[in-house]
């Protein structure tokens, strides 16, 4: 799949959506990564004014989740996230951040991804673990 061919396809899954709400955009994919971006603003900030934990983990779970979507067959599965763990290192009130899923496990049922969340200046926001399981496809 090109870069043009995600950002097609995520347009068209991601509209009136979650990541559609917090303006997460696919920006790279490469053979076993994909990485996206979000701009912290108010709309994901906590009440002291930084990026919300849970802003994050969306993210995270965002990204993760496209990453086994793309790389699995999409005419015969699906995929949902069934754990996910983070621990936030930096906090940060505005700019973007930008998650980078990696591949740990690529089963054909379960996949395990890391996901390091970072600032422009690539400094480590969160870092997150993210197991997705590919289900079938009901056959019609």
């Amino acid at each position: 799949m090109t870069k043009d061919e995600l950002l097609k396809l995520s347009k068209k899954i991601c509209k009136n959506t979650l990541m559609e709400t917090l303006e997460i955009e696919f920006t790279e994919l490469g053979e076993d990564y994909l990485i996206a971006k979000m701009p912290v603003n108010s709309r994901v900030h906590q009440p002291d004014g930084v990026l919300h934990g849970g802003a994050s983990v969306a993210l995270a779970e965002s990204v993760g989740s496209m990453a086994s979507f793309v790389f699995m067959d999409r005419e015969k599965f699906f995929v949902r996230g069934i754990e996910i763990s983070a621990n936030h290192l930096k906090s940060i009130k505005e700019g973007y951040v930008f998650a980078k899923a990696t591949f740990i496990h690529k089963g054909r049922t379960t996949q395990l991804m890391e996901i390091r969340i970072t600032d422009e200046k690539s400094n480590l926001i969160s870092i997150v673990k993210l197991t997705t399981i590919a289900l079938p496809k009901e056959k019609k």
